[in-house]
């Protein structure tokens, strides 16, 4: 069900235990060969395919458009928030979606700058509400939800999901075509590899991390090898996506709300 379609009557008396599904996209550069939108659209469209699979368990909200996304800002056509606005934007959502009753809620996540701001909006929100309500509230990014389909299964070429990469630029293919221009794909210029730092694609991740802006690692604005991307490849990629996320929902809207266990 759509959160859109509801009424507070309709809230009040047959929703509480739907699980709750806020996507969260961004708007920013994706290179000079895919549209500002393909965060948004690609997990609003995972979003819209669990809905259709578990309609009786779902209410599905509008994607939140905007995301944490200054490092991109350097290349044109990006609007973000700050990490403290965004991560305050999250609490207030949720906390929304607490009064109005429910306390099964996931974040779909489909921008990789957005999981810190996340990750630290759940600890401000377990702070506030778990001693009273006491609420399942996850957060879900898709391509690590569906595991080695997204990093570097076959048919895919390349090591791993980055951005504007071959793999969201395959999804955009088989999702929005007219919103991607292949003659304009191409690998970016890089900073040589280290051995450590993964530089969003070339090393596999060795807990370390050395955060820079965009710029100072793509020049372009792309990452990955956006020239290897087919639709076919992108229609795996999102039927593995809407399962993986789909099996996660199923799990989750079983799973009790904790009791505080100190007391026991």
């Amino acid at each position: 069900m759509l959160f859109a379609n509801l009424t507070y009557k309709t809230i009040n008396q047959q929703t509480r235990d739907k699980v709750v599904i806020l996507p969260l996209g961004a708007t920013e550069q994706h290179g000079p060969h895919m549209a500002v939108s393909t965060d948004t659209d690609i997990v609003s469209h995972v979003a819209a395919g669990c809905e259709a699979l578990l309609q009786d368990d779902i209410l599905l909200c509008p994607a939140l458009p905007f995301g944490s996304s200054h490092h991109h800002l350097s290349f044109g056509g990006t609007l973000s928030l700050s990490i403290t606005t965004y991560t305050q934007a999250i609490v207030e959502l949720v906390e929304s979606l607490l009064n109005n009753g429910f306390r099964k809620i996931i974040l779909l996540n489909g921008h990789g700058g957005n999981i810190t701001p996340v990750k630290q909006a759940l600890a401000v929100l377990g702070n506030r509400y778990d001693s009273t309500m006491s609420p399942n509230i996850a957060l879900v990014t898709y391509w690590e939800t569906a595991g080695s389909i997204f990093a570097g299964a076959a048919p895919m070429e390349s090591p791993a999901l980055s951005h504007a990469c071959e793999y969201e630029t395959s999804m955009m293919l088989h999702l929005f075509p007219e919103k991607v221009w292949m003659n304009m794909a191409e690998r970016s210029v890089r900073p040589e590899t280290n051995g450590f730092i993964p530089f969003e694609d070339d090393e596999p991740y060795k807990g370390v991390t050395l955060f820079k802006q965009t710029a100072y690692i793509s020049s372009n604005g792309s990452s990955g090898h956006p020239q290897l991307a087919t639709a076919e490849k992108g229609q795996h990629l999102i039927e593995n996506a809407v399962r993986s996320v789909s099996d996660f929902i199923t799990s989750f809207k079983n799973w009790p709300l904790l009791p505080d266990l100190s007391h026991e």
